[in-house]
């Protein structure tokens, strides 16, 4: 499914009233914003922070992708063109330089070091890219804003290509600036990405997202509208018969057509694995997978004889009562009735490890990114099919 579709601010209209609409005015709950009076009209330049990978920020490619953060004065790269954007009414005053890799590996971690440096400079909003569509700088953006907005107080704003995964995982806590694929047009962005920094800053209204240039956010709000909702839907049929432009108030979902797999034709000699979204890990969950909103999957050997120990596994996941699996773990991961169905000849041979993540709560990209990483190890280790179980 595509979780942008679901995210989709809504219009909902009725004749003469208040009704809800997909300007976004609630921007961030516990947010500290200096009123318009103070920074714009009082003569305060602001104090910006801008946020860069390593590319950006000037100190190489991917060799340098797993740069430590890193702090340098002023702006620096595209930074230039933020300061420009701003004018007199703010300052960078310092850039944030952090790898792609280092990131990514260490998401909670590295933002914490980012955060960390970001206070020092006691900025009044944070840029973060733009992102366009590179997905592990997209995702580093998104935690930066996501994190000095809910631990700093402070403003953020950000810019990503639609397909970055980026923006599925915080579009609803930060505003994005859609952006093209590539940096052609990055004075444009940085452009748009100010402006509603500085509107953030002093708490003025934000207009629609199709009109301000941010991916919708998922709030509703009040609008009054002079047609009730029955010409309003009859008015968008007779459009979509005539073969003319329309715009849905209420966007329908949209799903992933993934096409099934061939059978295995001769089973006999196959080699079959076990994955599971149930959150069963070696007690201590060494590989630190998330209870909700699984980032991570980890791989788990086992004999060929005992099958799974209950002494030894454990369950990591808030979807569940985990009791029956404690119990016994073939309840969710069916070791046992495998390795019989290898000894009767029925399958080949069953992969000695098996696979599992937590799959409550979940964003799709993530789902995908550990799905595919999950199959190419598979197809490496020559395995011929998968048996997925879940809860």
């Amino acid at each position: 499914m595509d979780e942008r579709s679901l995210e989709s601010n809504r219009e909902f209209k009725t004749h003469r009233s208040p009704v809800l609409s997909n300007s976004d005015n609630s921007i961030l709950n516990g947010v500290r914003i200096h009123r318009k009076e103070e920074n714009k009209m009082g003569g305060k330049t602001l104090r910006v922070v801008h946020y860069l990978n390593q590319f950006f920020g000037g100190i190489g490619g991917e060799d340098k992708a797993h740069a430590e953060p890193q702090i340098k004065i002023g702006p620096i790269g595209p930074g230039k063109a933020v300061q420009g954007a701003f004018g007199d009414q703010g300052k960078v005053v310092a850039t944030i330089i952090c790898g792609d890799n280092y990131f990514a590996e260490r998401i909670e971690d590295a933002t914490t070091e980012v955060m960390n440096l970001i206070k020092s400079q006691e900025p009044d909003v944070v840029i973060a890219g733009p992102a366009f569509d590179a997905g592990r700088y997209g995702i580093a953006c998104g935690a930066v804003c996501k994190r000095a907005q809910s631990q700093l107080g402070i403003p953020a704003v950000t810019g990503m290509f639609v397909e970055n995964p980026g923006v599925d995982l915080f579009r609803k806590d930060v505003y994005i600036i859609e952006t093209e694929s590539s940096a052609r047009r990055m004075s444009d962005v940085i452009s748009k990405m100010v402006n509603i920094a500085c509107r953030l800053v002093a708490r003025e209204k934000m207009g629609k997202p199709s009109f301000e240039g941010y991916f919708a956010r998922g709030y509703l709000n009040n609008e009054v509208s002079d047609r009730i909702g029955a010409e309003r839907v009859v008015s968008m049929l007779l459009a979509k018969l005539r073969g003319e432009p329309f715009q849905s108030e209420v966007p329908p979902p949209r799903y992933d057509r993934v096409k099934p797999a061939s059978g295995l034709k001769d089973l006999h000699v196959a080699t079959i694995a076990l994955v599971t979204d149930g959150g069963l890990v070696p007690k201590g969950n060494p590989d630190r997978i998330q209870a909700r909103e699984a980032t991570r999957f980890g791989s788990y050997s086992f004999n060929d004889t005992d099958g799974l120990n209950p002494d030894d596994y454990e369950v990591n996941h808030v979807g569940y009562s985990p009791v029956f699996v404690l119990q016994d773990p073939h309840r969710l991961v069916p070791v046992d009735v495998m390795l019989d169905l290898e000894k009767e000849g029925v399958i080949g041979k069953l992969h000695k490890k098996f696979y599992s993540t937590a799959g409550a709560v979940c964003v799709v990209e993530n789902i995908r990114t550990m799905g595919q990483a999950i199959a190419k190890e598979l197809k490496d280790e020559g395995v011929s099919g998968v048996i997925l179980t879940s809860t």
